[in-house]
């Protein structure tokens, strides 16, 4: 009689309550999702250091071209200039990749919390009017969870595109765009362009790397929509 009970009424470790299935399932869930969040919190820490990295990159060649313009001579000037503006062009350029690929992890991140968020509803359905995060994983859900469910991509041109110029990726976009302008503008100098070639040359060269970074970003989405399949979607 002892012995069954105490197999029937085993004891989880720290516990005091016998270990049901609802609640092991609970404590799986509830580790998961802690080791999502952990992982998230990484994933910012990156993205905020890539982003100082640029901006000291951008900083230390301004101020290196400004020192050279008063100390060195016009054919020094041009080519530090070419030769600073493109090393922060490419670390311009690689910081948005690294800073792409982190919002692609975070989307994954933040569907596997959905998903155990649903799995929380399906153990307490109650608990669901406490929720102001979606328990569902398709693009919807995931934008709810972030709140920016009112900006799902596609249903507003004017107000997608503002709003990708207020993200990150979109702001270092802009900066990474005029330093391939000044970039062609001095390489139009060092070529012997008349003035108002120079300047066309420059807006030329913002306006083609600011147009690609924004065709690159909107590919990037499509493809980290495609390569997540919702099992549960909001419709469900």
């Amino acid at each position: 009689m002892g012995i069954e009970q105490s197999r029937g009424a085993e004891r989880p470790a720290g516990g005091s309550g016998p270990a049901t299935a609802e609640g092991v399932s609970m404590q799986i869930l509830s580790t998961e999702h802690w080791s999502l969040l952990a992982t998230r919190s990484l994933g910012y820490t990156e993205f905020f250091g890539r982003a100082n990295m640029f901006f000291s990159v951008l900083s230390g060649a301004v101020i290196a071209l400004a020192l050279i313009a008063q100390a060195g001579r016009f054919e020094t000037f041009i080519v530090a200039a070419m030769l600073l503006l493109a090393i922060t062009f490419f670390v311009g350029i690689a910081t948005i990749a690294r800073i792409s690929q982190l919002n692609y992890e975070d989307f994954l991140w933040v569907t596997g919390m959905n998903r155990i968020r649903h799995a929380y509803l399906e153990l307490r359905p109650e608990l669901a009017r406490y929720f102001i995060t979606s328990g569902h994983d398709d693009v919807l859900g995931i934008l709810t969870t972030l709140g920016l469910a009112k900006e799902v991509p596609g249903r507003r041109v004017l107000a997608d595109i503002g709003h990708g110029f207020t993200t990150l990726p979109g702001m270092l976009a802009i900066i990474v765009a005029v330093v391939a302008g000044a970039w062609v503008a001095v390489a139009a100098v060092a070529l012997g362009f008349p003035q108002p070639l120079v300047v066309a040359a420059g807006v030329a060269g913002f306006l083609i790397t600011l147009v690609g970074n924004a065709i690159w970003g909107q590919r990037t989405f499509v493809n980290l929509r495609k390569g997540i399949a919702a099992q549960f979607p909001s419709s469900s």
